[in-house]
């Protein structure tokens, strides 16, 4: 038993009334007040204005820092989501993700829109009530590279018009990758239902207050995601490579962009912003976009954000980074040896320890979202003065390389700069790590590694949707193939990187995997499809090898199938899995589910 209190009330009464509290939290009430051209978000009566970050690391330390808000791309994780935010005082803009047209979503395609609308309503009946719920966003740059976009158009307003006749709480807009004329006008003209824009942007960040105007935009607008300039927005090396700016420089980027389009737009169009991205991940370099290093480190543009927000002091800065020297960063052969030196400050004046660290460089700039992998890293690369702002480096063979410096102040904040190297002669060639199986390809909703890229035949009637629910309500998802056209055929790989025949690095190490699993049913059975593993040939970066199943007849149910792989080389799997498929006098439809590698 728990003993009274002083004052009478039991351990337990108490923490039953905080329950309560918690339960019975009044839901969230939030509206755009305003017109021409002077908008302010309302939140419970009170102004407010998002000072956020987008990404998945520690929301204890986003609201620690001083931020306010998230959010989101995806709704799977709502609930947990909210609940988090409640608990450090934040609230989210929940994002709904929208199919893309290079993921093989089709806008013309009736049933998977009428998926996506039940999918998407029955979470904003289940979360509308929840006091963290600040908005909802419907897709993210989901325009891009689509051939049906003003019919895309068009769904969108229909789709917030339905979340709004459930939700009229809380406000919903739609998420776009940069702000041309063209597109501005659409959702202007087309989207009348949503209440406000949002804009990601990066190297054109200091600009869009104005460029919105002048594109012709009047709605209210939120900068969901901005940060350093990307890798098709910066300088390059002299061999091409993008040059990625000091952790020092973004610091400077993120204030810069604050002052010059967030701060000067307030009460006018813009709403608030949220800073990409709260964490790390690989999207360019390990590096390019990330707040916070792996191992939890706090870079300076967290820290830019701390002080632009506001809300609390920054105790203990991060390092700067002054120069970064390399004596050569394109060499005729890797017998050569170069020289590297980083100088660095605190001001603070902690002393700084040091990490250099050489890795494969990326060739997929353009793919972006993705989350791949951590490249390779050559630790016996650093040959003299690991530990130290000077080294010497021996490459281990002809390739494209980026060469690290890392400092850390002993305090939990970090600085780095890095530099692409391009070493010719004979091409080295990485070994890839052998992966542990079970290793999945997709699974409930999620691709891994490899995508759904590279598409064959009659591409054009062919499309993908990777978050198709077959039964009402349910939460699981699985692949739903559609090819529209009654003659012909077509056909898909999975690829790592995405859209890549084997000209560039990627793949993985499957040698201990024994065979590849995955479900397949028709929509009405008699489907007939070829399922296979592997088949990039002659290519810098082939397949090790291929396998596959014959013409399989699919039926109406779920049916378990195996693709032996015992004996084969699986050393290098740029292509994980794929099918064709040729309509016999009628369209086809067919679904997937859990396809992976096992032992």
């Amino acid at each position: 038993m728990f003993k009274k209190s002083n004052k009478g009330i039991s351990l337990s009464l108490l923490l039953c009334l905080i329950f309560s509290i918690n339960v019975f939290a009044k839901p969230s009430i939030v509206k755009i007040e305003g017109t021409n051209g002077t908008f302010r978000l309302i939140r419970n009566e009170q102004p407010y204005f998002i000072e956020g970050a987008g990404g998945g690391a520690s929301k204890k330390l986003l609201s620690e820092l001083g931020g306010n808000s998230f959010r989101t791309w995806g709704s799977d994780q709502a609930k947990k989501e909210l609940d988090e935010a409640e608990k450090n005082g934040l609230t989210v803009m929940i994002g709904f993700w929208l199919g893309h047209a290079g993921h093989g979503f089709n806008y013309t395609v009736e049933e998977s829109l009428n998926r996506t609308t039940e999918a998407i309503l029955k979470t904003v009946r289940e979360q509308k009530d929840h006091p963290a719920l600040l908005c909802w966003a419907l897709g993210n740059e989901m325009e891009l590279s689509n051939p049906h976009v003003e019919t895309m158009w068009k769904y969108i307003n229909e789709l917030a018009g339905l979340v709004k006749e459930i939700d009229g709480n809380h406000p919903v807009c739609t998420v776009i990758a940069e702000i041309p004329e063209e597109k501005v006008r659409q959702i202007e003209k087309l989207c009348p239902n949503i209440d406000f824009v949002g804009i990601n942007t990066y190297g054109g960040s200091g600009s869009i207050a104005e460029r919105w105007r002048s594109s012709g935009g009047t709605k209210p607008y939120v900068i969901t995601e901005f940060g350093p300039p990307g890798p098709g927005e910066t300088g390059r090396s002299s061999f091409g490579v993008p040059l990625e700016m000091s952790s020092t420089e973004k610091a400077a980027w993120y204030k810069q962009v604050y002052g010059q389009t967030i701060l000067k737009d307030k009460d006018k169009l813009c709403l608030g912003s949220y800073a990409f991205i709260w964490g790390w991940k690989v999207e360019a370099t390990p590096t390019w976009f990330g707040m916070l290093l792996p191992d939890k480190s706090i870079l300076g543009s967290a820290q830019a954000m701390q002080e632009l927000w506001g809300h609390s002091e920054v105790t203990n800065r991060c390092p700067e980074i002054i120069t970064f020297n390399l004596e050569n960063d394109d060499l005729i052969n890797n017998s050569e040896i170069v020289e590297a030196s980083c100088l660095a400050e605190d001001p603070d004046g902690d002393e700084l320890t040091w990490k250099w660290v050489l890795i494969s460089d990326n060739v997929t700039y353009g793919d972006t979202g993705l989350g791949l992998p951590m490249p390779e890293s050559f630790e016996d690369a650093i040959i003299d003065g690991q530990g130290t702002n000077k080294v010497k480096v021996k490459f281990p063979g002809g390739s494209k390389y980026r060469l690290y410096a890392y400092c850390f102040d002993g305090n939990g904040n970090a600085a780095y700069a890095n530099r692409p190297v391009r070493v010719q002669g004979t091409a080295f060639k990485i070994k890839l790590p052998e992966e542990s199986v079970p290793f999945p390809v997709y699974t409930n909703g999620t691709f891994n590694v490899w995508f759904p890229s590279g598409y064959i035949g009659n591409a054009g009637a062919l499309s993908l949707d990777g978050h198709f629910k077959l039964e009402s309500g349910s939460e699981n998802k699985c692949i739903s193939v559609s090819y529209t056209d009654s003659n012909g055929w077509a056909g898909v790989f999975w690829q790592n990187p995405p859209n890549d025949w084997g000209e560039h690095p990627g793949g993985r190490n499957l040698t201990k995997a024994k065979k590849l699993v995955f479900s397949a049913r028709g929509k009405e059975g008699g489907e007939k499809v070829v399922f296979f593993m592997g088949g990039i040939t002659g290519k810098p970066y082939s397949d090790s090898d291929k396998a596959g199943l014959e013409i399989i007849t699919l039926s109406k149910d779920w049916t378990l199938y195996t693709i032996p792989l015992e004996d084969l080389d699986l050393t290098h799997i740029k292509t994980a899995f794929g099918f064709t498929l040729a309509a016999e006098n009628k369209p086809i439809v067919f679904y997937l589910d859990n396809i992976n590698f096992m032992p």
